[in-house]
């Protein structure tokens, strides 16, 4: 991890010695009372931490001083299908690393139907993940989580227009959020067996982006014509069929470039 980040409600507390926060400080830093690292507020600034104490029972008394603003997040919502749990872990992690603003999980008709069961966004396992994607990427903040039941109820609930009103916990931030989703994004939907175009062929846009990637089975016939009545233009990337967090993260990257490139 390359910043170490704290809940609120942890600061002005010990940090436990089984805490992989403090296993990485004192095994894999070789930090030491007295010494600064980067460090950051779940949701909030970014800063520095120094190690007041190593308690006796090998715990550790902590400040923190932060200022910085976190990075600005991509423009880009993505909507991926429910998959194994611990794929849906990956795309978080990964969606989260690269700065992703939203990510919806949403049932598909193709899709195994159990995976909709999934406890990892109560158990803490989404929170574990997608808090270590951020500390990667030296960012306090994290994408938004939405779930839907299936592609019907996204597409009637269209989650993009309402970004406004989802921003980044406004209140613990000093990151400016007036330029995102400010303007309408561009509808895509990833379908390699029946696309329309291909995502390289899109021009770089000062749009924010809106991907919807559908389960390793793909898109079902009814989807497809959903998306065409919806404003969704259907893209391609590539020949291969891809696993969903693969496509997951290439989809990001592409729509990073084209966001970078304006």
């Amino acid at each position: 991890m390359n910043i170490i980040l704290f809940e609120e409600h942890e600061l002005g507390h010990n940090l436990s010695r089984r805490d992989e926060r403090t296993i990485h400080l004192l095994k894999v830093l070789h930090k030491k009372p007295g010494d600064e690292f980067e460090a950051g507020i779940v949701g909030g600034l970014r800063g520095s931490g120094r190690i007041v104490k190593i308690n006796f029972d090998g715990s550790i008394l902590f400040t923190v001083n932060v200022t910085e603003p976190a990075p600005p997040r991509l423009q880009l919502r993505i909507a991926v299908s429910f998959v194994r749990p611990i794929q849906i872990r990956r795309i978080f992690r990964e969606m989260s690393n690269m700065g992703v603003y939203a990510v919806d999980l949403i049932g598909a008709d193709l899709a195994e139907k159990s995976y909709r069961d999934t406890k990892l966004l109560i158990d803490g396992g989404a929170h574990a993940a997608l808090i270590e994607g951020a500390a990667q990427a030296r960012d306090t903040q994290t994408p938004i989580i939405k779930t839907y039941n299936n592609l019907d109820a996204w597409l009637e609930q269209r989650p993009w227009e309402k970004s406004s009103a989802d921003n980044l916990n406004s209140a613990k931030s000093l990151i400016s959020k007036s330029s995102l989703f400010s303007r309408t994004p561009l509808l895509f939907a990833m379908d390699n067996v029946r696309a329309e175009s291909s995502f390289f062929n899109i021009m770089p846009s000062s749009h924010p982006l809106v991907i919807a990637i559908g389960p390793e089975r793909g898109w079902s016939d009814r989807e497809r014509g959903l998306f065409e009545s919806s404003g969704f233009l259907r893209l391609s990337m590539g020949d291969r069929p891809l696993r969903t967090e693969t496509a997951c993260t290439a989809a990001a990257a592409l729509a990073a470039e084209k966001l970078a490139e304006i």
